[in-house]
């Protein structure tokens, strides 16, 4: 068996994109990988992708379909088959490109200190201007030095500088060890939205040994997968905010002893509350009808939200009248 498997959710409406994926996994200079593809009933089958690659490639992927159940419990489906003998799972979105180094990087960080979880960087482009990589964490969260190169960092909270701003995490450069993928699961119901960062959270909170890699591990691509087009005039926006509300309120009972971290998931939730009222006044000033039944569901879960609403519609009313 494999030291490490490969677990990819393939979810694509467009030709080409797992195939481009799984081209950056068997460039990889570490080989010793296997590799789950789960096919969550995509309109673009995983099997007419991997038509395009060598017969002894098409050796190393096992193809599981099920019904749709979203990226979360399709990444459940791949952990819940990763073989026995597995020492570490790797996971890489289907959009996503690896780039040559990640795994032996990742195995070196985790056999050399002894880690059960372990994040790279992901590489920043233009589109994705909001990834940063590790070794900002040094000035901003204490982060320790392990070797220079590449460099390993060790954040002595890594909980908490996640809740301030996670975006040096990224799934496809996350690798995780027997202890988390035995145990760690997504919450499938969070579809859009924060499925990751709850994950992110149990992993670190269950981690022996959390380390970063300065070094890139992979990159953004762009498929036409669930998140396409996503925006505040989308129908599934409201749903998205949602849900990221109810990951958040799920994190905050989590941390419920530490204030510190309780007051950053309430900025995170009240964010969410403020986009997602607005949104539904974009739709009535665009003659369309709010979607009220969403909305009482999440007043019913957050009376904050009405409040929210009347501090919006008092912040408003003021500007009109100054």
């Amino acid at each position: 068996m494999a030291t490490f498997t490969v677990v990819i959710p393939f979810y694509q409406k467009q030709a080409g994109i797992l195939c481009r994926a799984l081209r950056s996994i068997f460039a990889q200079s570490f080989a010793d990988f296997d590799i789950i593809v789960v096919d969550d009933a995509s309109p673009q089958p995983a099997d007419l992708e991997l038509a395009q690659l060598e017969p002894e490639e098409r050796a190393r992927i096992t193809v599981i379909k099920q019904d749709n159940g979203g990226p979360g419990g399709a990444r459940n489906t791949g952990l819940d088959h990763v073989p026995a003998a597995t020492q570490f799972v790797a996971f890489l979105d289907s959009d996503d490109l690896w780039l040559p180094d990640h795994l032996n990087n990742a195995y070196q960080g985790l056999v050399g200190f002894g880690g059960d979880c372990y994040w790279a960087s992901m590489q920043a482009s233009e589109e994705f201007y909001y990834h940063f990589s590790m070794s900002r964490l040094e000035e901003t969260d204490g982060a320790a030095r392990l070797t220079q190169t590449p460099l390993f960092l060790e954040v002595p909270d890594l909980a908490s500088a996640m809740l301030r701003n996670w975006s040096f995490l990224h799934l496809s450069c996350m690798v995780i060890g027997r202890n988390l993928f035995e145990t760690v699961r997504f919450d499938p119901v969070l579809r859009l939205a924060a499925e990751d960062v709850l994950f992110f959270c149990d992993c670190i909170l269950q981690s022996r040994r959390s380390l970063l890699c300065d070094e890139a591990g992979a990159m953004r691509g762009v498929g036409v997968n669930i998140f396409h087009s996503i925006d505040n005039q989308s129908p599934q926006f409201l749903r998205q905010q949602f849900n990221t509300w109810v990951a958040l309120d799920r994190l905050e009972a989590r941390f419920a002893q530490r204030p510190a971290d309780v007051a950053s998931i309430s900025a995170y939730k009240n964010t969410a509350r403020r986009q997602a009222l607005w949104s539904q006044a974009g739709r009535v000033r665009r003659r369309q009808a709010p979607e009220l039944g969403l909305l009482a569901r999440w007043a019913w879960r957050d009376p904050a939200l009405l409040r929210t609403l009347v501090k919006l519609g008092t912040d408003k009313l003021g500007k009109a009248s100054a």
